[in-house]
């Protein structure tokens, strides 16, 4: 018995030691967790493999994921549908926070019923038409249409949706989240100069067309624009270009942390631009930017990103010339009446961000930035109609130094049924405005009589909320947007620096429906209550009233995937403004045309014909008319009516590439009886090139047929020299001639 029983005892103890040999194994494997998300923060459904494969697994809805690996170090690969693969070095059991970045190569890879389908189409344009002018960035945004009239230092005049926003007065436009629009601006509310950006530090575009966005405040009327630079560069290079009217650019790009990438990296570019252009009285124009990125990684929940740029410009202009001038042999079409014109310009931004990943579904980003900035522009639009003797001159004079913040708080909550991304955030901008100048001068230097002269200060505050819930087929985004104003101004021209204050408050709702049908098609309506504020001068004139004129529209379209590589879509818009008010920086005062409204419709098509054939193009049709105003006399000055942008581009493996462009501009109402009409044109440009591993090649031929444009057209009220009297017709600034520029471009 004593004997069965040790038998026994002795079986399951050899039982067990066996277990625990074979066990080993097991219990020596680590189980790492983490989860992985899109630049947004979204939860990404991604594979995680091991180094040797011999371990797998698959991120949960809300992106989270576990996965045991036999031994640490080890190598994660991280791949999904859509994102350029990751490799991840894991040195410990710590909980991981990865980030995949968005690359979608062609139009096969775009998902419909993506979130962010806008962004995925972007970027295939980036890469299929690559930009080389800051012109260019804003060219990419479909529907929007941009003209230059003053230089090339000047901003560019903006025309999207049936909006003639001047140069950025109803459309938001941001730079990795810091604005770019200067309210109360010396030339025009909510300016807008892009000059500081170098396109090639850009690797996205985020746009939104309408009013439809809770974390958009300001401006935000037409639709905006979010530039987003590289966070890390793979290679340094730099590029050197030459062309015609004594063209060229030198730029190029440093990475300062090889082998780093990472935990930290940092890169640095910088530009300089010189021409005398096609004009009689040479340009003269010379640009110098120069940017830097840093990023660091805090943990393994944080993220640091520093950012600085300068940038500094200067030019003479031809200006804004008459028709009879031309027309009666006084100057050539390239010719000025005033050859004094031109300016300079100065901006500093620098920016400090930090992302904190609280847990697998919350993060918090809050971003910091201050600008310092300098504009100087010399303009004559009527020449003598004011003053005969001494001309009619003026120079707008701004100084200022902006400060701002922005924090963003992002849930994802994961259901049975349904998902919700929630959305909230808080900021403010103040605008320290030291000089804000308006003058009649002679030949730059010689003042004559000030306009204006003050001081300003501007602040708003704002907060939203914003939760996109999706079930099914179906999903949902509501939104709601709360911004508080507040304007001071000091007339240095009144005793004693008298001063005005006033404040205003705005809330605008958004309220958005998506349907996925299916794979290949998405509906949606959008609606929401947009708003621009007003310059700090019309305010003080119009003692606080009428300050924050607000918009309403709604958007019917589908995104739609009829073929292989064919993505249309198709747009019915609808817009009010219940108040247009256009700041006239060059007269001091305001023009209010009253109520108005645009509809029209929006069609967007990119189309992967062959493996080596991309086709793109954009189509633009609005109706915009004053509200109330008698038929006849109900046009918008200078509002566009229909646009078209695209292009046909060729890319071969052998590294060849070519790309031709087109620009349309339809004739439209110079004036509210349409009695004076600005000419439409129709231009083409080409790029060509290839790119070899280490070095390349490309030409640039910018109005390919030479053919004979105006880029800008006003109607204005003028006074030429030795005229007795004054008369209103178009006056113009004329479009490039035929150009060539090439250029070369070496990898380090």
């Amino acid at each position: 018995m004593k004997k069965s029983k040790r038998d026994y005892m002795k079986k399951n103890f050899i039982f067990i030691f066996l277990f625990l040999i074979t066990s080993l194994p097991l219990f020596a494997q680590k189980m790492v967790s983490g989860i992985v998300t899109d630049e947004d923060g979204l939860p990404v459904n991604a594979i995680i493999s091991s180094k040797d494969n011999s371990s797998q697994t698959n991120t949960k809805k809300n992106g989270s994921f576990t996965i045991s690996l036999k031994k640490l170090p080890d190598t994660l690969t991280i791949t999904s549908t859509g994102f350029k693969p990751q490799f991840y070095a894991v040195t410990n059991e710590k909980y991981l926070n990865i980030v995949l970045i968005s690359h979608i190569g062609t139009l096969d890879e775009v998902v419909i019923k993506s979130k962010k389908i806008d962004k995925q189409l972007i970027k295939i344009d980036l890469e299929k038409t690559p930009v080389n002018t800051a012109q260019d960035l804003l060219r990419k945004v479909p529907g929007l249409f941009i003209a230059q009239h003053a230089g090339g230092g000047k901003a560019e005049q903006i025309f999207l949706r049936g909006f003639d926003n001047d140069h950025g007065t109803d459309i938001a436009i941001s730079a990795d989240d810091m604005p770019v629009n200067m309210p109360s601006h010396a030339h025009g509310q909510g300016y807008s100069d892009l000059h500081f950006l170098i396109p090639e530090t850009i690797q996205n575009i985020d746009f939104g067309k309408g009013s439809y966005y809770a974390d958009k405040g300001d401006f935000n009327t037409s639709g905006y624009v979010n530039f987003h630079t590289y966070d890390s560069i793979s290679q340094s290079y730099v590029k050197a270009e030459a062309g015609n009217f004594n063209t060229m650019r030198i730029m190029g790009m440093a990475d300062l942390l090889k082998g780093n990438s990472l935990q930290q990296n940092a890169f640095i570019a910088g530009e300089y631009n010189y021409t005398d252009g096609p004009f009689d009285v040479k340009q003269d124009f010379k640009r110098f930017n120069l940017f830097g990125k840093y990023n660091q990684k805090i943990g393994s929940q944080g993220e640091l990103r520093l950012e600085a740029s300068c940038f500094n410009s200067s030019w003479n202009a031809s200006g804004q010339i008459p028709e009879r001038a031309v027309a009666e042999g006084l100057v050539g079409r390239f010719g000025s009446i005033d050859p004094t014109e031109g300016g300079n310009t100065h901006r500093t931004n620098l920016l400090a961000s930090y992302t904190y990943k609280a847990s697998e579904n919350q993060t918090f980003k809050t971003t910091f930035y201050y600008i310092n900035y300098l504009f100087n522009l010399y303009s004559n639009f009527t020449f003598y109609l004011v003053h005969p003797d001494a001309g009619d001159e003026i120079n707008q004079y701004d100084n200022r130094a902006v400060y701002g913040m922005n924090t963003i708080y992002t849930n994802y909550f994961t259901f049975d049924r349904f998902h919700l991304n929630l959305n909230a955030g808080f900021g403010g901008r103040f605008d320290d405005i030291k000089d804000l100048e308006l003058s009649y001068v002679t030949a730059r230097y010689t003042l004559n009589e000030r306009l204006a002269w003050g001081a300003a200060k501007e602040a708003n505050a704002n907060s939203f909320i914003s939760a996109d819930l999706s079930t099914g087929k179906w999903r949902l985004n509501a939104g709601l947007r709360a911004d508080w104003f507040y304007f001071n101004y000091y007339d240095k021209l009144q005793p004693d620096y008298a001063a005005s204050s006033y404040n205003k408050a705005r809330i605008s709702p958004k309220l958005s429906l998506f349907y996925n049908a299916s794979d290949q098609l998405t509906l949606y309506v959008k609606s929401g209550l947009g708003f621009h504020s007003n310059d700090v001068r019309d305010v003080v004139l119009q003692q606080g009233t009428n300050i924050l004129p607000y918009s309403f529209g709604v958007d019917v379209g589908c995104i739609l995937k009829p073929a292989k590589g064919l993505v249309l879509q198709p747009i019915l818009w609808n817009s009010y403004l219940n108040h247009e008010f256009v700041w006239n920086g060059d007269s001091y005062g305001t023009s209010d045309a009253g109520a108005t409204r645009r509809y029209g419709v929006d069609i967007s098509t990119r189309y992967q014909i062959l493996p080596f054939l991309y086709l793109d193009n954009d189509i633009n049709w609005a109706v915009p008319r004053v509200v109330g105003a008698p038929k006849g006399d109900n046009y918008v000055e200078l509002a566009p009516t229909l646009t078209s942008t695209g292009g046909l581009g060729f890319q071969f493996q052998n590294g060849f590439y070519a790309n031709l462009r087109y620009r349309y501009m339809h004739d439209r109402p110079a004036v509210q009886d349409a009695s004076i009409v600005a000419q439409g044109y129709f231009v083409n440009d080409l790029i060509s090139g290839y790119q070899a591993k280490k070095w390349g090649i490309n030409l640039q031929i910018q109005n390919l047929f030479n053919t004979k444009w105006n880029e800008a057209m006003f109607a204005q009220e003028t006074r030429l020299k030795g005229e007795s009297a004054s008369v209103e017709e178009l006056t113009f600034t004329p479009g490039m001639p035929f150009m060539v520029k090439i250029g070369l471009t070496y990898k380090i």
